[in-house]
């Protein structure tokens, strides 16, 4: 059963070349982003809810190659110090990567830090933590897939890592 109430979480599935992911919302914000999709008979299931139903169109698009930033209202749940990390994420344009280490230098941290943050990342692609890269190679990703999923998004936005398109 579809719910549009704002106070309710409510969510909706959709399917990707990255896999079947499924986008919550509470409160009229985006709250999280998992891969694997949620039963259609389950309460909350093919939301109508606008904010869904607008992520949901903004993911289509970003995988058409349509578009290439997010403009969602977001509401992440965690520390200061890793909504510190997401803010940073959200910074890095649609092409471009960062280390770990540059980010942990802008917030006066370790890398080790930031890549805990990154893969407590509740909103991945839409806080697209695939753009944090290791000093030497690509590091980890916590979504379905791991390594190979944060190239396919990489590859998607036309990156180079040591000047080859991955």
């Amino acid at each position: 059963m579809a719910t549009t109430d704002s106070s309710s979480i409510c969510w909706r599935s959709l399917h990707s070349p990255v896999g079947d992911l499924t986008v919550y919302q509470a409160n009229d914000k985006i709250t999280v982003l998992e891969w694997g999709r949620v039963p259609n008979d389950m309460d909350g299931a093919n939301s109508d809810h606008s904010v869904l139903l607008e992520a949901c169109a903004q993911l289509n698009d970003y995988f058409d190659g349509k578009r290439q930033e997010f403009d969602l209202p977001l509401d992440p749940e965690g520390s200061d110090f890793q909504k510190a990390v997401w803010r940073a994420m959200c910074e890095i344009p649609a092409g471009k990567t960062r280390t770990y280490g540059s980010v942990a230098k802008e917030l006066d941290s370790a890398a080790q830090p930031v890549g805990t943050a990154c893969g407590a990342n509740p909103i991945p692609i839409i806080i697209p933590c695939h753009r944090i890269v290791a000093k030497e190679g690509l590091g980890g990703f916590s979504g379905d897939g791991g390594v190979e999923t944060k190239k396919q998004l990489l590859r998607l936005e036309g990156v180079a890592i040591q000047g080859q398109l991955l």
